[in-house]
């Protein structure tokens, strides 16, 4: 009887330090979302009325009206996913039910593609002022900006919308305390629908970054065969060291991610043993980190400030 009577107190004192642990690490975790929170909404509040109170050409500018686009889209993507995981370390449980966990996951989906389509558009509108003026000054205004992004909108809510719908499914992730697609299933249409995700995700980078080399290649081209129009170099250039350091931003945050979705779509074909869930955890969170430093590089490399 000594032995066991001797063994309570141990197990009680280890189980009382987890508990402890627990709590302490849940309540790291709230703190650091709800200032990644404040951080994001603040970011890109500050962001959009820096844009609404900028010069009447700026405001009318093709790239800023993306660049406004892009804001409001971190904006509301903050908005629509940080309150939830906050509310769930608080509940110390995932605070709804399937509604909440299908809104969650789409609302993930779509801010992330959402917001990659608008930085390919941007890349996409500095290649063709830069290398194709003639064309731009013809076709390409702020009217045709504000097209770009609803038709950004439009595709992108068919796109992340079809696991509500049977291709693709929305599902808990570990630790409870976020949703997000089933990259791991091993139902065919759920498995398409991961690569598909996936691929539409690899093509936006491709193109972005191709875009943004070109671009580069013609201003140096440019800087070195012409001294006469300086101030209309300046104004290019600090665009698009503005979209190279929003693109390295969104590059260094959402590739985790889009690997992560590559790499859990074959894992059931390639790999036996547990799913690597911290790999995962970690993907998720540096996704999260995007609509938060965005407003932040703009904000940090307006021309004013330069």
């Amino acid at each position: 009887s000594t032995p066991t009577s001797g063994s309570k107190p141990q197990q009680t004192a280890a189980g009382a330090l987890q508990d402890a642990s627990c709590v302490s690490a849940e309540s790291k975790s709230l703190m650091v979302s709800a200032t990644m929170f404040a951080v994001g909404v603040l970011g890109n509040l500050v962001a959009i009325v820096v844009l609404c109170i900028s010069k009447k050409e700026q405001k009318e500018n093709t790239f800023y009206t993306l660049v406004c686009g892009m804001a409001i889209t971190d904006l509301l993507g903050t908005c629509f996913t940080s309150p939830v995981v906050i509310a769930t370390y608080v509940a110390n449980r995932w605070p709804g039910g399937t509604l909440l966990c299908q809104f969650f996951s789409f609302s993930m989906l779509f801010f992330g593609s959402a917001g990659m389509s608008i930085l390919c558009a941007m890349a996409v509108e500095r290649y063709l002022a830069i290398n194709h003026p003639y064309f731009y000054s013809q076709h390409i205004d702020w009217t045709m900006a504000r097209f770009a992004l609803l038709v950004t909108y439009l595709a992108n809510t068919v796109l992340c919308a079809m696991p509500s719908f049977g291709f693709g499914q929305h599902v808990s992730h570990f630790p409870g305390t976020w949703c997000y697609l089933n990259w791991r299933a091993m139902d065919p249409l759920g498995a398409c629908y991961s690569f598909l995700y996936g691929g539409v995700m690899l093509v936006l980078i491709a193109v972005t970054v191709v875009c943004n080399l070109a671009v580069c290649i013609s201003l140096v081209g440019m800087n070195q065969r012409t001294r006469i129009v300086r101030t209309e170099l300046s104004a290019e250039i600090q665009m698009f060291w503005l979209m190279i350091l929003m693109t390295i931003v969104f590059l260094v945050c959402s590739i985790p991610l889009v690997v992560r979705v590559a790499r859990n779509g074959t894992a059931p074909i390639t790999t036996t043993g547990k799913p690597d869930y911290s790999s995962d955890l970690l993907a998720i969170r540096f996704a999260s980190f995007n609509p938060i430093l965005d407003p932040w590089v703009y904000i940090l490399c307006r021309k004013n400030l330069l």
